[in-house]
């Protein structure tokens, strides 16, 4: 068998890939420092702390009597109140196993070997795994405070740039770019480079921006054939573990996109739940408080320790902490669980994410022990 393995030969832009590290689960801590996982605290993956919306759950419970079919490959209910939503039609909607998966999708359908994508330097690690997986070339942009200076990354577009990454709040950094640049942004790279070029706004936490921050990326779709907006239901409805993301672009995008969709790769389960949790808009606003009061608390602390953040406009906040891994391993001996981002080039930094409010005060209590040894 091993001798078997050692001849395999796979592509080298495939045994280039360094494997996404997701956030360290509870039972993997509890088993590494034999800690009771009940006493575990998980502030790692950007999960919603409130847990699964009650009117998410009921509906899970009702669809399980269907489960030795096959969901619908089309997701026609799910498709359907999302369009009733966002007011697209339903053929401008791809439904994705997490938005995760519509950035893949993305990817697949336009990228290839002699092609290139363009995304930030710290933005969301899956936009240089899902270029290198399909062998096309990466563009890094330097940030601009941590974000993303869009001026520079019009000007990295090359002759071979088929995809365009912005994440808007951005992981793991929390930053995010004004509704009016970004339209200023596609403005000029369509005038530049017509439908040649397409941007993703992966907008992943953007149920999460103050009301007055928010602006209409899907009336931007509508003015420009060459934009795909990504949206998840893992962050701000609760629904992380049921994987269901989606994608409002215009039919031609959406086609493509839908001819490199995986058949199924949205369970029945997963429909059901997110089309409760859409129209579930007290949990929504209940997300969105308790997690400005998250951040608030957790900014507050920050700022008594004399620790340099970043601002964020998502559901968690990036902090320098200087000897992060040192640090991150101390927090993980007392059942704190937060994500090193040393992978995204950001070594001395940790990114929390903002739990309940006991949660967020056992963590800052750790570190101010920690940081006090």
């Amino acid at each position: 068998m091993t001798t078997a393995i050692k001849s395999l030969t796979a592509p080298a832009h495939v045994s280039a890939i360094a494997p996404y590290q997701a956030g360290k689960p509870i039972e993997e801590l509890a088993r590494e420092f034999g800690l009771d996982p009940a006493t575990i605290i998980k502030l790692a993956s950007n999960e919603n702390p409130l847990g699964m919306p009650a009117s998410a759950r009921e509906a899970l419970v009702a669809a399980a009597n269907s489960l030795a079919r096959y969901p619908d490959p089309n997701g026609f209910d799910l498709k359907a109140a999302l369009a009733k939503r966002y007011g697209v039609p339903p053929n401008w909607i791809t439904l994705g196993n997490g938005s995760n998966d519509i950035l893949e999708i993305a990817a697949l359908a336009l990228l290839e070997s002699g092609t290139s994508s363009v995304y930030a330097q710290h933005a969301f690690t899956v936009y240089r795994l899902a270029t290198q997986a399909r062998g096309a070339r990466h563009i890094q942009v330097p940030a601009r405070d941590y974000g993303h200076d869009l001026d520079a990354m019009f000007a990295a577009i090359a002759d071979d740039t088929r995809l365009v990454f912005i994440a808007n709040p951005n992981n793991p950094t929390g930053t995010f770019v004004p509704g009016a640049e970004i339209a200023a942004f596609l403005e000029r790279v369509h005038a530049a480079h017509g439908d040649r070029v397409t941007v993703v706004l992966d907008e992943a936490y953007n149920e999460y921006l103050d009301p007055e921050l928010r602006f209409d990326s899907v009336a931007l779709v509508r003015q420009y054939p060459n934009l795909i907006v990504s949206r998840t239901f893992s962050k701000a409805y609760g629904l992380a573990g049921l994987r269901v993301g989606f994608a409002v672009a215009q039919p031609v995008l959406t086609d493509l996109l839908n001819r490199v969709r995986q058949p199924f790769n949205v369970n029945t389960l997963a429909q059901a739940a997110a089309i409760a949790a859409l129209a579930d808009k007290d949990y929504l606003e209940r997300s969105y408080a308790l997690n400005k009061a998250g951040k608030q608390q957790l900014s507050e602390a920050f700022d008594r320790l004399s620790l340099r953040y970043v601002p964020s406009y998502g559901n968690f906040v990036l902090v320098h902490v200087g000897d992060a891994a040192r640090i991150n391993l101390e927090l993980l001996k007392r059942g704190v669980i937060v994500r090193p981002v040393a992978g995204d080039g950001l070594p001395e930094w940790l990114r929390v994410t903002v739990g309940l409010p006991e949660e967020n005060q056992r963590f800052i209590a750790a570190l101010t022990e920690i940081l006090a040894a």
